[in-house]
């Protein structure tokens, strides 16, 4: 790798986690496109969707264990909620990533470009604002959010996201969660999902290490600052960049499908 291909994963990486840090998601959402897209647009040789999905879940891995961090004693991280949703998106996001490697790279694309549609849809829903409230003080439906949180696994395993971006609407508008508490636990339940997802792309030979450093470095620098921004930011708006970020990267994925 030359010093110009290392500054572009570099700032691909630092962008998409001072974002997802702030928004609440893993990144994958919004690095899986970037990396895809962005290298042969400058001119470097383009990754595939399996190189792609194998950085973007190591990466997750290390991203959400700083967002975790910074959230760290706020009061806005529901132990119970990770304990459910995590030990079921854990397995699931193992199932998807040992089983993408038996996928064609036009099926991964569009097994993201679903997944997003439907997570734009989701978080454009109109829904009941919850007041921010103490996550101990919080209750919620334990068997629908292990289930739902073990399908999202099993789909963001396949293609190396951690699912949050489908886990925060799921919280909102089905377990109906307040926006800051939702934002801290999924990014717990994230860190553990991006633990399957990051074994089954190793074990099948999907992850380029060198570019995954570089962009492990990026996100531990980029993402603790993000998540303190967003604790500071009006609830309302931080819903509103995450639905427009994932609204435009799911554009240009179906675009690159149809054409």
């Amino acid at each position: 790798m030359d010093i110009s291909y290392i500054v572009t994963i570099f700032l691909i990486g630092f962008i998409g986690s001072f974002v997802s840090g702030m928004v609440g998601v893993g990144g994958s959402i919004i690095k899986y496109p970037m990396l895809l897209f962005i290298p042969p647009m400058l001119g470097f040789s383009a990754l595939t969707a399996h190189e792609v999905s194998g950085i973007s879940a190591v990466q997750v891995f290390f991203a959400t264990i700083a967002g975790v961090w910074a959230y760290k004693g706020t009061g806005y991280l529901h132990r119970k909620l990770v304990i459910y949703m995590g030990s079921s998106i854990l397995l699931g996001s193992f199932i998807g990533a040992f089983a993408s490697g038996f996928f064609e790279e036009t099926a991964v694309n569009l097994v993201y470009a679903i997944l997003a549609t439907i997570a734009v849809v989701m978080i454009l829903m109109p829904k009941k604002q919850i007041p921010d409230q103490p996550a101990h003080l919080i209750s919620f439906n334990k068997p629908l959010a292990s289930g739902l949180s073990f399908v999202v696994g099993v789909a963001s395993g396949i293609v190396g996201a951690a699912g949050s971006f489908l886990l925060i609407p799921i919280m909102l508008t089905v377990l109906k969660l307040p926006t800051r508490v939702t934002i801290a636990t999924s990014l717990a339940v994230t860190f553990l999902s991006s633990i399957g997802s990051t074994i089954g792309k190793v074990a099948t030979n999907q992850v380029l290490f060198m570019p995954a450093a570089v962009m492990i470095i990026a996100s531990l620098i980029a993402s603790p600052i993000g998540a303190k921004i967003g604790q500071r930011t009006n609830t309302q708006v931080l819903q509103w960049i995450l639905a427009m970020l994932i609204l435009g990267t799911s554009i240009q994925i179906w675009y690159n499908l149809i054409w």
